[in-house]
């Protein structure tokens, strides 16, 4: 099972969160990408883009934070923050 959690923050606070679960044989950048994709359906985003900061952070931690600066359109929270919680 594989688990993405996903939050988004304004001024050091949660204001929303979901868990996205995938159980597919994908690869795992398919599964983070895929998930990453349907948190910001639910929450009515566009996909943020990967920027090379997320993806080195991403790397060294299995979490990622994305600003203003990697969504095209204005955002109403500071950053939005995935983490993989599970991996089998």
């Amino acid at each position: 099972m594989f688990r993405l959690w996903v939050k988004e923050f304004k001024d050091n606070r949660m204001l929303c969160d979901t868990t996205i679960c995938d159980d597919s044989d994908d690869t795992r950048t398919h599964k983070i990408f895929r998930a990453l994709e349907e948190a910001c359906y639910q929450f009515d985003l566009g996909k943020p883009l990967w920027l090379d900061s997320s993806v080195r952070e991403f790397k060294r931690h299995a979490k990622a934070r994305f600003y203003q600066d990697s969504f095209i359109e204005t955002i109403n929270f500071d950053y939005l923050e995935i983490q993989v919680i599970e991996e089998d």
